[in-house]
């Protein structure tokens, strides 16, 4: 998969739902979706990943932005998962999860390649890799980050990846490296000088091809 492909649309259990299956084109409506896969339930690392997600329940929907996770382990490992981690990690999950049989895994390409570590295989299938997705509205996949199983992610920074995807959507611009919210902006290399102006009002310029702007995220 690359950048700017579509998501493959599915249907899948989830705990949303003990009975009705999630339709992952009408789940994600008019919203953007941080999509986010785990090897196994119980497992330490995604534990603390889940806790931190759901903690940041409301600056996700602040953006737009819902949350849908992945793990094949069937239903009901799910929900007592999700105990542990509501327990442990002094939360509310409130994403669905997805029991999947290794049929997302695979459309979204989140299968380990045994042929790197041949033990790492489960009931015959290979571990799903630790992948995070930022798609859009419009079905298009934008970010994806793969996180060995040592290194648990860092959700502020995806965050902030969506953060500077959102305010790139609205305004020509681009993010320099190690951009927060709230400081300046790059001028998107294309503009003339004079576009820049009618646009910004204002840009510092430090070479021709390098200029920056002040922009809010609400602009």
């Amino acid at each position: 998969m690359q950048l700017g492909d579509p998501a493959p649309d599915f249907t899948a259990l989830s705990t949303a739902s003990a009975t009705e299956p999630l339709h992952f084109y009408s789940w994600l409506d008019d919203s953007w979706c941080i999509l986010f896969s785990h090897p196994a339930d119980f497992t330490p690392v995604c534990t603390t990943e889940l806790g931190a997600v759901a903690r940041l329940h409301t600056a996700f929907k602040k953006r737009n932005c819902k949350v849908l996770a992945l793990s094949i382990d069937p239903l009901e490992a799910h929900h007592a998962w999700t105990k542990d981690i509501e327990e442990t990690q002094n939360c509310s999950v409130q994403f669905p999860i997805i029991a999947d049989d290794g049929t997302v895994a695979r459309l979204f390409g989140m299968l380990d390649n045994p042929l790197h570590d041949p033990t790492n295989m489960r009931d015959g299938l290979p571990l799903t890799v630790r992948t995070v997705f930022i798609i859009d509205p419009k079905r298009k996949v934008r970010l994806m980050l793969t996180y060995p199983a040592a290194v648990g992610r860092n959700f502020d920074e995806i965050l902030r990846a969506l953060d500077a995807l959102q305010l790139a959507d609205r305004r020509p611009i681009a993010t320099p490296a190690d951009w927060q919210p709230g400081q300046e902006v790059i001028v998107r290399f294309d503009m003339s000088d004079q576009d820049a102006e009618k646009e910004f009002g204002s840009f510092r310029t430090v070479k021709p091809y390098l200029r920056f702007t002040q922009l809010k995220l609400d602009e």
